[in-house]
């Protein structure tokens, strides 16, 4: 049964999204855009330190090869909490098929724990983590596009 205050909160709304959802999935698009930063330096670090630290004279160097080493895990790292808020949202207002939310970061976690406990290495479980920010990248772009479209489509049903 549709009351009055609910009627007057589905006008203002964008096809049954209230202004405080698509608030927050905004501002978690923004959060993923800042993981998907946080890979690219990662990237870069990777190729720059690496590349660095390959000239014969810094092969000695310990600082150039913990840069290199150390530097693109802990950018990877950060992302993780992020991606998982990103999942929360994204699981929270139904913008990704619940499996394929459980199913990359479920992998992705499994593989990183699984590599850390037996492997003694967290580069593989950390790769599968930046799938996932791209992953939601698309979610909310699609979302956003789904948005744009139906009030186009509403803007010529008025004209």
């Amino acid at each position: 049964m549709t009351t009055v205050s609910d009627y007057s909160l589905q006008k203002k709304s964008q096809h049954g999204f209230a202004p405080l959802a698509i608030a927050r999935i905004k501002g978690a698009q923004r959060a993923n855009q800042i993981a998907i930063y946080l890979i690219y330096a990662a990237i870069l670090a990777f190729v720059v330190f690496g590349t660095i630290a390959s000239i014969k004279a810094f092969h000695d160097n310990q600082l150039l090869y913990q840069l290199f080493y150390n530097l693109p895990y802990a950018l990877v790292a950060l992302t993780i909490p992020i991606t998982i808020y990103d999942a929360l949202v994204i699981y929270r207002y139904r913008l990704n098929q619940a499996s394929m939310i459980a199913m990359s970061i479920g992998v992705s976690t499994i593989i990183l724990i699984g590599g850390l406990l037996f492997a003694d290495t967290a580069w593989l479980g950390l790769s599968c983590w930046l799938g996932v920010a791209f992953l939601f990248k698309v979610s909310f772009k699609r979302f956003f596009n789904f948005l744009e479209v139906e009030k186009d489509t509403e803007i010529a049903e008025e004209a």
